[in-house]
């Protein structure tokens, strides 16, 4: 029976890299899945998963107005997914999340899920909200401190070397932007010096 699952760790938590693994592990067995990503996130170009450490693959880019319920359904007469696979989860709309929970319930194919759980400002992202409410199963991966050895549950945003609390929650960035940390770093950041 088919599920909806929710990866999600801080930022450096190794999501895209197991979205890749999976995706590989599919295909090498030779069964289609369908990868797809938040067309919020432009750092690599639209329609891109792409890691930390180099790895990169081509994907379906997912906008506010897309209808992924029908996109996988129209797939369906072509060549039946075994899975769909979403990274940067977190930018999703509830509209999204609702299409992916038919898409496991009504089309019978699990969706997996990846991406950040809170943003910099510490809240929820709307599309992990509900995938928080509607996922069947929620894993944490999880990470290390930036700063220390404890485990990282908060994404600690830098500009200028200053640390940010406020703002708009989408701001696209990497390790230049920001830091997995703990609870305590994230309350009492360290001073960041160009370089480090």
């Amino acid at each position: 029976m088919a599920q909806l699952f929710f990866k999600y760790g801080a930022m450096n938590s190794g999501k895209t890299i197991e979205i890749l693994k999976v995706a590989h592990n599919y295909e090498e067995q030779g069964k289609n899945v369908v990868l797809m990503t938040s067309g919020v996130d432009t750092r690599d170009g639209i329609g891109v998963v792409s890691s930390r450490i180099g790895l990169k693959r081509e994907a379906i880019p997912v906008f506010e107005e897309t209808d992924v319920f029908e996109l996988i359904s129209q797939m369906i007469d072509e060549e039946r997914p075994y899975c769909v696979l979403i990274d940067e989860a977190q930018f999703l709309k509830k509209k999204h999340v609702i299409a992916f929970t038919r898409i496991v319930d009504e089309l019978n194919i699990p969706v997996m899920a990846f991406g950040l759980k809170n943003d910099f400002r510490n809240e929820l992202f709307e599309g992990s909200k509900y995938l928080l409410l509607y996922a069947d199963k929620i894993e944490e991966m999880k990470t290390i401190c930036w700063f220390c050895h404890k485990k990282a549950i908060m994404n600690l945003h830098y500009i200028d070397d200053q640390p940010v609390y406020e703002g708009d929650q989408v701001q696209i960035g990497g390790n230049e932007a920001y830091y997995p940390v703990c609870r305590h770093h994230y309350f009492h950041p360290p001073v960041i010096k160009e370089g480090e």
